[in-house]
């Protein structure tokens, strides 16, 4: 077996079901070595039994009986050993997927979807098998090759049965001698379906673009050499596996031609009368007992197989589980501190203290020395050039990162000392890409309720200005909107991200450039039902026009990752520079339009 402290666990877990395999797979073993006796009977006392048929049915019976029993002892360890394999693999991927849920954000910045999809599908697939087959396997190569070693000494020759055993002394070896290089084979080979299925999932979720710039040709060809290095990495993996099973078939033949050889001469030499002597000791085999002794043979094959099977197979879960368990070790570092703060009845108030942020992978600060106070209710607006931190500052609210203490207060709570759960809860997003789920429309607006009712998803559609349109869908609210929301406009993806953020009804709500891709009229009337159904609530706009958040309450001027300014529309055009620039390009902006 192998041993993992994300795994050991399971084995106790399923520990019933295990023994109950073994238990059932053992019996069958048992039983099934007594067969080749009842042949040896059969063919020794043919001649008896010919004349006295009761004799030859009674053994014809307990190899039916014996035969049930099997059947039974078969579906027994069946249904014990691959419910435990299939719980572990079950429980791992719940594991794993409760894992990539607490991970901070910059895990997923640095690995790729389709690494992750390979540790989900392959790498868990094969733990299940070793677990499964891999116990049958393990259970038969050892007990089952003892009780056969043990029939065939007992009940018809030693020195036969250690011409026997020399494969399996040659098989364990080969076994040892080829595992670790299995293992490097088995783990170049993950590591070529991880870079296939990050292409392939690449390329799906852009196929859009791929069309529009008509770069199919040049796709499948860059696909082409993906899938020739994953071809040519599984070839090897695969000559190196058959090479190996194909040595142990060489040697099983090799086995059976020499105990038939030495086996039939003995048996001729014993019916002719002169048995044959090895260092003193008279081999006495009948042509019945050399049936048994082949019935037996013909037993060990299976276990010979499993036991060359098992090294491949331990070889292959061994690198899946460390695959697996570097994943499960990767560090939290975005998590509620011990004894957190629950925030309860948020009043929405805000303070950046001093407040300097660098995302993990860069070397210098996206954001400086930011200090400001956003009071309880007030709508803020957040504008300034693209890349100057507008969506780092919204971003850091929701806790996505560490940060350092004392420099983000939510009602004067230091935000490292929060509880993350409570205070997501009480914060409503709605992010710059506009993510939709592949669902029906009413549980993508509800997605924070379990149970959404139609009344407030109909509120919330009709506060982003997109009720309208999704009654005029053939199937309404009960539209899906496809993976992504493929199937909308961008207009449409960002009304219902727009939706969806109101209908969680919380204290603090944020839009990041959630305007953006909607006309004039429209974004009029979002602000205006922002301004009217948020009131006494905290809202932040992230926005690219001036126009859109010239009516808050505040405006918050970022510079090149600094705090420009911050005051009403007023208040700004007299003290901001960039401001007053913005506002006066987007001016030009609109009367250049007009003139056209």
């Amino acid at each position: 077996m192998i041993f993992n402290k994300y795994i050991n666990k399971y084995y106790l877990k399923y520990i019933l079901f295990f023994a109950i395999g073994v238990f059932a797979l053992i019996m069958v073993d048992i039983v099934q070595t007594q067969i080749p006796k009842f042949l040896g009977q059969i063919v020794d006392n043919i001649d008896a039994l010919s004349n006295d048929m009761s004799e030859l049915w009674k053994i014809i019976r307990m190899m039916m009986l014996y035969t049930g029993l099997m059947f039974v002892g078969r579906v027994a360890w069946r249904l014990s050993i691959f419910r435990a394999s299939t719980g572990i693999e079950a429980n791992l991927r719940k594991e794993m997927f409760e894992k990539s849920e607490r991970l901070p954000t910059s895990f997923y910045h640095d690995t790729k979807v389709g690494t992750i999809m390979s540790w989900f599908t392959n790498d868990i697939e094969t733990i299940g098998e070793f677990y499964g087959w891999g116990t049958i396997m393990l259970v038969d190569a050892f007990f089952l090759s003892v009780i056969v070693v043990v029939q065939m000494i007992m009940n018809v020759d030693i020195y036969l049965t250690l011409i026997a055993l020399a494969p399996i002394l040659l098989i364990v070896i080969w076994g040892a001698l080829v595992e670790k290089y299995m293992s490097i084979k088995w783990e170049e080979r993950q590591k070529a379906y991880d870079d296939l299925y990050d292409f392939a999932q690449e390329n799906f979720t852009g196929i859009r673009v791929i069309k529009a710039f008509v770069k199919e040709t040049k796709e499948i060809h860059a696909f082409a050499k993906v899938a020739k290095r994953n071809k040519d990495v599984n070839i090897t993996f695969a000559r190196v596996s058959i090479l190996f099973d194909v040595l142990i078939e060489l040697i099983i033949a090799i086995e059976f031609a020499c105990i038939l050889g030495f086996g039939g001469w003995f048996a001729f030499n014993f019916a002719m009368g002169t048995p044959v002597l090895i260092w003193g000791h008279q081999v006495d085999l009948s042509i019945g007992k050399l049936m048994e002794f082949v019935g037996y043979i013909d037993i060990l094959i299976w276990p010979m197989i499993a036991l060359g099977q098992i090294v491949t197979m331990r070889s292959r879960a061994k690198t899946s589980l460390k695959r697996i368990a570097n994943f499960l070790d990767t560090p939290e570092d975005v998590k509620s501190p011990k004894d957190a703060i629950v925030l309860q009845n948020v009043k929405g108030k805000i303070t950046f203290n001093h407040f300097s942020f660098k995302y993990p992978s860069n070397e210098y600060d996206s954001l400086t020395d930011v200090s400001l106070t956003i009071n309880p209710g007030e709508k803020v607006g957040i504008v300034g050039k693209i890349g100057c931190g507008k969506t780092t500052l919204v971003n850091s609210l929701l806790r996505l990162y560490n940060i350092e203490e004392n420099t983000i207060l939510i009602d004067d709570v230091d935000l490292m000392k929060c509880d993350i759960t409570s205070l997501r809860q009480n914060i409503a997003y709605a992010p710059q890409d506009n993510f939709l789920f592949s669902d029906k429309i009413t549980n993508n607006i509800g997605f924070s309720s379990s149970d959404p009712s139609e009344e407030d998803v109909i509120e919330a559609a009709k506060f982003a200005d997109v009720h309208d349109n999704i009654v005029e869908f053939p199937d309404g609210y009960n539209t899906v909107s496809g993976e992504r929301g493929v199937t909308l406009s961008g207009g449409q993806k960002q009304r219902i991200s727009i939706a969806r953020a109101y209908f969680k009804k919380a204290p603090i709500l944020i839009l990041d450039d959630s305007v953006s891709a909607v006309d004039v009229k429209t974004e009029e009337v979002i602000l205006k039902n922002i301004m009217e159904k948020r009131q006494g609530l905290t809202t932040l706009v992230v926005a690219s026009r001036v126009s859109t958040i010239m009516h808050m309450d505040k405006i918050i001027v970022l510079n090149e990752g600094k705090l420009e300014a911050f005051g009403t529309h007023k208040e700004l055009l007299e003290t901001s520079e960039v401001y007053n620039r913005m506002v006066y390009l987007q001016e030009l902006e609109a009367e250049v339009e007009g003139g056209k």
